[in-house]
């Protein structure tokens, strides 16, 4: 009776229905069918409401509103500003500065899609109108934003750190190098392909000029180390970090760079709602699903069957990335995560495998799978913005996934990359 309601899930999304209510549909039908087995269905509305019932995702709002603040309150402007002081030099100038920006902009909301519209509709235009081809100033858009749920504060990361028990400062800390392999592998990506297209770069700026930019930009730039500094150092928790960033965001906003304005206030808090309902949602929209996959023990026969092929680290780790990577051509990051985590776990527990140097793979994984076809949920999104046809954006991100899997199966491979910087610090 699973096969069926998998089969009625993915028959669901192909006919448009939202992921969250195929997966509760399908949940619910899978219920009634098996109710002869003792499986009652009023453990939908049960587990409806236990897979969101936890103070660590209260953080999940916080920190979409913050990041949602922090976009309207002119700190993207000021971010790319700075970045053009410090990359504008290098060969393909907006490129490298576009990549720049959405690394430090992923220390501030966490969330690609923000950060792919906050930079993408300032910069696209600005990299088209100096010559660049259109799909490639979207692919780089798309690309820097891929850096957001992997860098702290990470969404995904929280809600992984919730399914599987696990310390949210560690996850954020194992993202660290991982997203900096990947923005420096993008950077050199980027000035190859502007010495092959002979895109310009600018002039180099003095050192007063960066001076002068690091000062009008300082406010944002702490927030990343206002959060793992206050964290690490135990004087605030997860919850209180993300309640301290949305009062300083708030503060830089409305009197320190004054963009935001105390009318617009509604509109911010509407849209940072309507953000996190949609990712509690499908966290929520999850619990009957994966209560039933568990109730048919379906994670434990994909556990047995992944660990019949062999019981090297290495090579179950290829095997889950190859069924992630599947499962990333289909569906969107946050529900594959929220379907399939609880499934991988016992595969994690039973080898022995660091759960945060698992977690770390399985987050990478999903991530990237918002640069490929079919789904590629920042291609989608970049090409609206850039109002760029979605298959050369698709073509010139090719270099950018390439290098993205590439770092995927170094931190497998090698977990000292990752848990490196958690067990030094923690």
């Amino acid at each position: 009776m699973i096969i069926l309601s998998v089969v009625i899930f993915f028959g669901l999304l192909l006919v448009g229905l939202d992921v969250g209510f195929s997966m509760i549909l399908a949940a619910l039908i899978g219920m009634v069918l098996r109710s002869g087995a003792g499986i009652d269905p009023v453990m939908a509305p049960m587990t409806l409401v236990s897979s969101v019932d936890s103070v660590a995702l209260i953080t999940v709002p916080m920190f979409v509103l913050a990041g949602e603040i922090m976009n309207r309150g002119g700190v993207t402007q000021r971010l790319i500003s700075w970045s053009a002081a410090m990359v504008g030099h290098l060969r393909g100038s907006l490129s490298q500065v576009a990549l720049i920006t959405n690394l430090i902009m992923a220390g501030i909301s966490g969330s690609a899609v923000a950060d792919a519209t906050a930079t993408g509709a300032i910069l696209i235009p600005e990299m088209r109108k100096e010559g660049y081809k259109p799909g490639y100033s979207a692919a780089v858009i798309a690309a820097g934003a891929m850096l957001g749920p992997i860098l702290p504060p990470s969404i995904p990361m929280i809600m992984y750190a919730v399914m599987a028990n696990l310390s949210v400062l560690r996850l954020f800390l194992a993202g660290v190098v991982p997203a900096l392999l990947l923005c420096a592998g993008y950077m050199v990506i980027c000035g190859i392909i502007a010495r092959r297209r002979n895109y310009m770069a600018r002039e180099h700026a003095t050192w007063r000029e960066r001076a002068r930019a690091t000062r009008t930009s300082i406010w944002a730039l702490a927030m990343p180390i206002l959060i793992l500094g206050g964290i690490r150092s135990g004087l605030i928790t997860d919850t209180e970090a993300a309640g301290m960033i949305c009062l300083y965001a708030l503060a830089i906003g409305l009197f320190v760079y004054e963009d935001l304005k105390v009318g617009e206030l509604g509109s911010v808090f509407f849209e940072a709602g309507r953000t996190s309902a949609v990712i509690l949602f499908l966290l929520a929209a999850a619990g009957p699903f994966a209560w039933l996959l568990s109730e048919s023990h379906v994670a434990t026969m994909i556990s047995q069957a992944i660990l019949g092929i062999s019981s090297d680290h290495f090579t179950v780790l290829l095997v889950v990335n190859l069924l992630l990577f599947a499962v990333g051509m289909i569906l969107e990051p946050l529900p594959a995560l929220v379907m399939f985590v609880p499934t991988l776990l016992p595969i994690q527990a039973q080898l022995g495998i660091d759960p945060v140097h698992f977690a770390a793979v399985v987050i990478v994984n999903l991530m990237i799978g918002m640069l490929h076809p079919p789904v590629g949920l920042l291609v989608f999104v970049t090409s609206a913005i850039g109002r760029v046809q979605i298959w050369s954006v698709a073509v010139e991100i090719l270099p950018f996934l390439g290098w993205s899997i590439a770092v995927l199966v170094l931190i497998s491979a090698f977990p000292g990359l990752v848990i490196w910087l958690p067990n030094m610090l923690m």
